[in-house]
């Protein structure tokens, strides 16, 4: 079975800005339930689905497919619950791990959060001197959440 294991943080300062270089991404919503989420996604000129399981800590089931691009913004248009999740994503390398910082535009503007994957639960990691608090297990932070209480409104 596929899986992810990720954590999620906030950050604390904008030191990460010094080498970063951003993408574009669109992401919509077609399934938000407890026990599952599909999720479609443009990044440039690609298109994406994803179901993700139920998290059980920084652990859940994830499977993702590439789909014609035209498709991908026929659903995020059409089909996919609003708003669209709207970002820019970069990614910055510390200590071997890829951290994934996204900046939120649109209804989640001013939200900045730093996501890494791991290869284990347990995994020890450094944090880079700009990553704050962990939000890892908070449901406020989960992008499919964003959709149902925005940013803006906390």
């Amino acid at each position: 079975m596929a899986q992810e294991i990720e954590r999620k943080f906030l950050t604390k300062s904008d030191a990460w800005r010094s080498n970063a270089k951003g993408m574009f991404y669109r992401q919509g919503y077609l399934s938000i339930v407890k026990e599952r989420t599909v999720r479609i996604r443009t990044i440039g000129n690609k298109g994406y689905i994803t179901v993700k399981g139920i998290a059980k800590g920084a652990v859940r089931a994830e499977y993702e497919y590439e789909i014609p691009v035209k498709d991908a913004n026929e659903m995020l248009n059409t089909l996919c619950e609003q708003p669209i999740i709207e970002k820019t994503r970069y990614e910055i390398v510390y200590n071997e791990l890829t951290w994934v910082v996204d900046e939120f535009e649109g209804v989640n503007k001013g939200l900045i959060l730093v996501e890494v994957e791991l290869s284990d639960e347990n995994q020890q990691i450094d944090l880079p001197d700009w990553v704050g608090a962990e939000v890892t297990g908070d449901p406020n932070y989960f992008n499919s959440n964003l959709i149902r209480n925005p940013y803006l409104r906390w």
